[in-house]
């Protein structure tokens, strides 16, 4: 199994639809645009970052927040249907840019029509996703749902979409994804499948369930963990980890997304984000920027009714709209520049060099082609270098 060979120079970012067009909490109550549309002035913005493509979260139609889906075929009315969704596309394609949907296959909202489709218990009752008794896991062992799922993917891949995250794939069994994935892949050899995977033996997962990658959730968690309590042997360790996954596929790396606190509220020191932009961006894998995170935008993730609210705002109808951290932008665009510069890094060999208690120094290379890290805790600063 290989992945696409345009996977090598993809760099995303990653935006949640519905909150970002001001359609939750609540109804839409901007200015216009409204919908995708209100995205549209933003991919210049993304553009001029140096990335090459759009995830989109969830946009089908849906109860609440898009990840309780009510009909998978049809594109929410809060942005705008289908028809904002075709201009979308066609505005980011002229760009060069690429885009990523959001599939939420392992659960539906609860007033789904198809109740014929979800996951009983013994006692008959539908099995609530993670005891949220809004969202009904669907029986992943009928030839239906597969077979709907095959023809959702395909539906859209031939709408323009040229890649999937699949929602939830950890509690999805692998066996699923097996079936499904390369019947997809059957007609659309060039598309890219990635899954939500927090925990777990990462390389087992991708190899039975044939995606192409995970989110690597390990090192999100050591890159901000470790810069905040000034312990990069945290960062070392998980590294060492990390070298060993890219040994066997391409792990999807972020430094926030729309289930976690910001960058910039975990570690409110902008030198500390600036090293975490560092590493996140000469790291193997394929990155993504979280829509936001690139201008130093805070908000932190409670565990309330509402808690994700503070991570998944409202933008302004342009970038220009929001007062951005220039340090951190600056210090992001330049290092997305690096990773043009060396796009082996997505498949790089990776060897931690050395680890004190203020600073840690990593080697990434490709055959000839080598960058040396250092990350200085307890200065703030930090070099990449070529060897």
């Amino acid at each position: 199994m290989s992945e696409p060979a345009w996977v090598e120079h993809a760099i995303w970012w990653h935006v949640y639809p519905l909150g970002a067009a001001g359609a939750v909490p609540g109804p839409p109550q901007h200015a216009e645009p409204h919908g995708l549309d209100r995205l549209e002035p933003w991919l210049d913005h993304v553009i001029g970052l140096g990335l090459s493509g759009v995830a989109l979260g969830p946009i089908f139609r849906s109860a609440n927040h898009g990840y309780d889906t009510l009909d998978h075929r049809v594109v929410d009315e809060r942005l705008g249907g289908d028809a904002a969704f075709d201009r979308f596309v066609a505005a980011a394609k002229d760009r060069g840019l690429r885009i990523a949907l959001d599939g939420v296959f392992n659960h539906v909202a609860a007033e789904h029509e198809q109740q014929d489709r979800l996951l009983r218990d013994e006692r008959g009752e539908p099995v609530p996703f993670e005891g949220h008794g809004a969202l009904l896991t669907l029986d992943h062992a009928r030839d239906d749902v597969r077979a709907d799922t095959i023809d959702v993917m395909r539906s859209w891949l031939d709408r323009g979409a040229d890649a999937w995250r699949l929602d939830a794939a950890y509690a999805t069994p692998a066996e699923f994804w097996a079936a499904v994935l390369p019947e997809v892949r059957r007609t659309h050899p060039d598309a890219w499948i990635f899954g939500e995977v927090i925990h777990g033996d990462y390389a087992a997962i991708v190899e039975a369930s044939t995606m192409d990658s995970v989110t690597q959730y390990e090192l999100w968690k050591a890159i901000w963990s470790s810069l905040a309590d000034g312990n990069p042997h945290e960062l070392a360790w998980t590294l060492e980890r990390h070298a060993a996954l890219a040994e066997r596929f391409a792990p999807v790396t972020f430094l926030g997304n729309h289930d976690v606190t910001r960058i910039a509220s975990q570690l409110r020191d902008p030198g500390l984000v600036a090293l975490a932009i560092v590493a996140h961006l000469t790291l193997p894998g394929t990155p993504m920027v979280y829509a936001g995170d690139e201008l130093g935008l805070t908000g932190i993730k409670e565990e309330r009714f509402g808690g994700d609210d503070a991570i998944r705002p409202e933008l302004p109808p342009s970038p220009a709209g929001i007062r951005g951290d220039d340090g951190i932008l600056g210090t992001l665009h330049h290092l997305v520049s690096v990773r043009r510069q060396h796009p082996w890094l997505h498949r790089a060999a990776l060897e931690v060099l050395e680890t004190t208690h203020e600073r840690i120094e990593y080697r990434v290379s490709s055959g000839s082609a080598a960058l040396r890290v250092v990350l200085d805790l307890r200065r703030r600063s930090w070099e990449v270098l070529p060897q």
